[in-house]
């Protein structure tokens, strides 16, 4: 037989003296193979990935069996040079979460070359000639500019599609990718499959594709391997595997879908939240006194109402303006425009003006891990909040409202004792959640809430945001790239594209009538898969 490019056998994850938290996985991928690893977040995934590189973030963290060996090369408790020479080498990674995964302090072009120049020795300029072909492989707009930018000046979307870079410079043998498609738009999430597939058919490159999406999974992956709770419970050739789930647990995945209708609303409600002619432009300098040579119009005369009870949801691709939008409305982000709440103008006051709107004005950011202090512990986290606006709550009626919160979004509430690093992606999201839902605000922007979520996660996600929109008549800005749950949730949809309004009208319109062409390419990349 030929021997497999990876053969992982009986391995065993523990964190310090605790029972093992991944328990007697076996998983072989071969060269050119497209394995997928799919379960809901906490089921091992992730710890079953960095453990072939030994990229496990605590020090506490162990292997109490097992054995991985790659090209017949033992890499559990190899030393750290073979470990360097596989780490970005002949094994590549994308990590779930670009902005906590890329340094803050260097630019896109320094990032990627650090790579180049450790395992290849190239020279610098050969090494931008290699930086600037990757980046237009992953579609980002205008790769020589992009080569000065830094992770913060990136969408979330742009942050992924470097860490893809990065992961492919050197052309690796294996790709481990965790979640790689779960901060792109559906059309670009089309781009990096084909790129990805054009990839493994020229290279050989095998490829450990780890996800939520079982859409993803479903297009991409040769055989299937379906975890809960640290084990596998099925494994399968994927046609098999979707068309006859034998377990209970990969049955319950695969019905698991956002769905239903939004909630019923009055389309005549009070308007909360009104934006007039929104401009949010960024100066582009040069020159050697750095004075603006051009404008980048992230966001370019967008007007907006945001009413008790309804949901508008704006869609475009990364770096179309969405998220910008959404800050510029909350005056987290500096605009031209007229902002309006309950007929009060937000332009022009100060922060100290702005703090008895906040708790009204609520925002889940796309990023868990970056919002979140990793010194707090959830029930600070979540609570923080009512620190500052309800400074005279009881210790009781604080602890209660903490603890109905994080029940309300799925968390054990004894879990408010522990910190951020402890819970996987999807945990994290539901605590960023948390604490703007622990405010009663009336509106939320809800950017990208539900993309680090599994698939049944994202349905009670969906189930608990029409609950509270039903009971306390929120009105929600729901920026997604997931269109499937848009249609879930949304009342009024507005498709962006270079910071302006390409499409607008009632969500059942938008998806059924799309009348541009872009929104149909959208919508066709949206469910190319169902």
């Amino acid at each position: 037989m030929v021997e497999p490019l990876l053969s992982i056998r009986d391995l065993q994850v523990a964190f310090g003296d605790a029972a093992p938290a991944v328990r007697g996985v076996d998983l072989e991928i071969a060269a050119g193979e497209t394995v997928g690893l799919v379960g809901e977040s906490g089921s091992g995934k992730s710890v079953t990935a960095h453990s072939v590189l030994q990229l496990l973030p605590y020090p506490w963290a162990r292997h109490p069996a097992g054995s991985i060996r790659f090209r017949g090369r033992e890499l559990l408790g190899a030393p750290e040079p073979v470990l360097r020479e596989h780490r970005g080498g002949r094994i590549g990674m994308i990590f779930q979460e670009p902005m906590s995964s890329l340094n803050p302090l260097h630019t896109v072009e320094k990032q990627i070359r650090e790579t180049l120049l450790v395992h290849r020795g190239l020279d610098r300029t050969a090494a931008r000639r290699r930086v600037l072909t990757l980046l237009e492989q992953v579609q980002l707009p205008d790769p020589q500019r992009m080569l000065t930018a830094y992770p913060h000046q990136l969408s979330g979307g742009q942050r992924q599609r470097v860490m893809i870079a990065m992961a492919l410079a050197n052309e690796p043998d294996l790709l481990i990718a965790d979640e790689p498609t779960t901060a792109l738009d559906v059309t670009v999430q089309s781009q990096i499959l084909r790129l990805l597939a054009d990839l493994q058919a020229r290279l050989g490159m095998a490829l450990l594709f780890i996800t939520h999406d079982l859409d993803v999974i479903r297009l991409v992956a040769d055989r299937v391997c379906v975890m809960r709770q640290g084990e596998i419970v099925e494994r399968a050739e994927a046609k098999r595997l979707f068309s006859r789930p034998e377990h209970p647990y990969t049955r319950q995945l695969l019905a698991a879908r956002p769905a239903g209708e939004p909630v019923a609303a009055d389309p005549q409600a009070p308007a909360l939240l009104h934006g007039e002619g929104i401009r949010v432009h960024f100066p582009v300098r040069g020159g050697l006194l750095r004075r603006p040579v051009d404008w980048v119009r992230a966001v370019d005369g967008i007007d907006i109402t945001l009413r008790a009870g309804q949901t508008v949801a704006v869609v475009g691709e990364s770096g179309s303006g969405k998220s910008t939008l959404g800050l510029a409305l909350l005056r987290l982000e500096r605009s031209h425009g007229s902002i309006r709440f309950r007929g009060e103008e937000l332009q022009g006051r100060t922060a100290r003006q702005l703090r008895p709107y906040r708790s009204a004005l609520q925002i889940v950011f796309q990023d868990p891990y970056g919002s979140l202090s990793p010194r707090m512990s959830v029930g600070d986290i979540v609570g923080e909040g009512l620190d500052l606006h309800h400074p005279r709550l009881g210790r009781d009626e604080r602890r209660a409202r903490i603890v109905r919160v994080l029940e309300e979004v799925g968390l054990d509430p004894e879990t408010r004792h522990r910190y951020p690093h402890e819970f996987s992606g999807g945990q994290r999201q539901r605590i960023a959640i948390a604490r703007a839902l622990v405010l009663e605000p009336q509106v939320v922007v809800l950017d990208e809430p539900t993309s680090a979520l599994d698939v049944s996660v994202q349905a009670q996600i969906v189930d608990l945001l029409r609950d509270l929109q039903r009971r306390h008549g929120l009105a929600y800005l729901f920026i997604s790239h997931d269109l499937q749950v848009v249609r879930a949730l949304a009342h009024e949809v507005i498709v962006m594209r270079a910071g302006r309004v390409v499409e607008r009208g009632p969500a059942a319109s938008v998806f059924g009538a799309p009348q541009t062409a872009y929104t149909q390419a959208l919508l066709a990349a949206a469910f190319l898969s169902s």
